[in-house]
């Protein structure tokens, strides 16, 4: 951590979104609009299941980008100084996640086989305090709102340390900025006081994040993909999923700092070897953990061959989806664990974004594998071009909502946090002080 060189001089600098990149993205998000409206008028169901995957996925990604943050500030790492502001524009997508899970609220018999059963089903019936509509909205809404309003928070003193009036450069005839600015650093204390407050709620607020985070999409996670094999339950598969949308938010962020470096020579210069390094490791090792929660997952119900428990593995390992699912495997463990192994790898970012990228994909179709397969009827389609196209709706709203955050607020952080002795020093320091005399 010492070793860890962070300018002093670091300047206030900004996307600047090109006029075409705004009108690719916003096709984008039209078309993937327009598919699902076309597979909404054929196949209800394909369409729905579609979109509840992708929201899953890109919430997932945004959401565990912001955790990244706030694990960082937690282990009060130096490292990503530079990267910390990418990771935290991610959050930016979660106020139009919130609007965007609404009409899935309105999902009833088709999604959900639970409500069906719950009239002859005994052991459905045995879940009935949990499983019901009423209580699955409310947690939904509830649950939702308590975990992006924590993130906005802290976001919000993230951001606010590098929003006062000195340091308001590059904003003329940028009124979106000025105006930003003004709003949040209303009753403005002065620099040394703006940081040193928003450290001390940073500390409080990170862990608290990450234990909501958790349990939030574990929520998500029953609610939406394991409730939908009624008679299958998992005490592991809720951390699966959480830590699997963490690592997409870090590989997000990888693809994120490649494409900058390539847009600016200022970011290129700031996000160097350091960030590239530790991101490549993180990206390495949690696809070694992505297999191994995926194979604790396997081997347990492997070994006790019970008829509930196979009954999710049978539905994902047939001649349909099995193909898909080795797909999956090969793109979240095979490509980032040997593309990644040894130092250079990871130091290329050109390489290391790709193989971001390809990781990023192995999720996608990750997340849509936890709900299609309990969903189809034989003989039905198992993937067609319509999926992927919501999925292109979805990127384009995701992608506009990140680049408006880093077109609007400093790209890379202005202020850091105080380097805090550990505990380790704390003891050390005055020993030897009383040892000197």
């Amino acid at each position: 951590m010492h070793d860890i060189h962070v300018p002093s001089d670091v300047q206030a600098r900004y996307l600047n979104p090109s006029r075409i990149t705004t009108f690719v993205l916003l096709a984008m998000f039209g078309a993937g609009a327009l598919a699902f409206l076309v597979l909404l008028a054929s196949d209800a169901d394909r369409a729905w299941q579609a979109y509840v995957a992708n929201w899953l996925f890109f919430t997932g990604i945004a959401q565990g980008a912001v955790i990244l943050c706030a694990a960082t500030v937690i282990t009060k790492a130096k490292w990503n100084w530079s990267v910390r502001r990418v990771s935290l524009a991610f959050g930016a997508f979660l106020p139009v996640a919130y609007l965007l899970m609404l009409p899935m609220l309105r999902l009833r018999e088709s999604y959900f086989p639970w409500i069906e059963k719950m009239e002859y089903d005994p052991i459905v019936q045995l879940k009935e305090a949990y499983l019901n509509i009423p209580f699955l909205i409310s947690r939904s809404l509830i649950g939702t709102a308590i975990l992006f309003t924590l993130t906005l928070i802290f976001m919000y003193w993230m951001l606010r340390p590098d929003l006062g009036a000195e340091r308001a450069a590059d904003e003329e005839g940028h009124s979106g900025r000025a105006s930003w600015r003004e709003r949040l650093s209303g009753n403005w204390l002065g620099q040394e006081a703006e940081e040193q407050r928003a450290w001390q709620k940073l500390k409080v607020l990170a862990p608290a994040l990450a234990l909501v985070y958790a349990v939030v999409m574990s929520m998500l996670a029953i609610d939406w993909a394991m409730s939908l094999e009624p008679h299958w339950f998992s005490m592991l598969f809720p951390g699966w999923f959480f830590m699997t949308a963490f690592w997409g938010g870090i590989a997000a962020t990888v693809v994120a700092m490649v494409l900058l470096k390539r847009k600016s020579a200022y970011f290129n210069e700031h996000m160097g070897p350091q960030q590239k390094h530790d991101l490549g490791k993180l990206t390495f090792a949690f696809s070694i953990f992505w297999a191994y929660l995926f194979f604790s997952q396997y081997i347990v119900i492997w070994y006790g061959k019970l008829p509930w428990e196979q009954e999710w593995i049978i539905h994902r390992s047939g001649a349909e989806w099995g193909p898909l699912a080795l797909t999956a495997i090969i793109l979240c463990f095979i490509v980032p664990f040997a593309g990644l192994i040894g130092r250079k790898p990871k130091l290329n970012p050109t390489w290391l974004g790709s193989i971001a990228a390809i990781a990023l994909l192995g999720v996608w179709l990750e997340r849509w594998l936890l709900i299609a397969p309990s969903l189809h009827e034989a003989g039905t389609p198992t993937i067609t071009l319509w999926e992927p196209l919501i999925g292109l709706g979805f990127l384009g709203i995701f992608a506009l909502t990140i680049r408006w955050f880093l077109a609007t607020f400093p790209t890379i952080q202005i202020w850091q946090p105080p380097q805090e002795p550990e505990m380790l020093d704390r003891e050390v320091a005055p020993r030897e002080a009383g040892a000197g005399v």
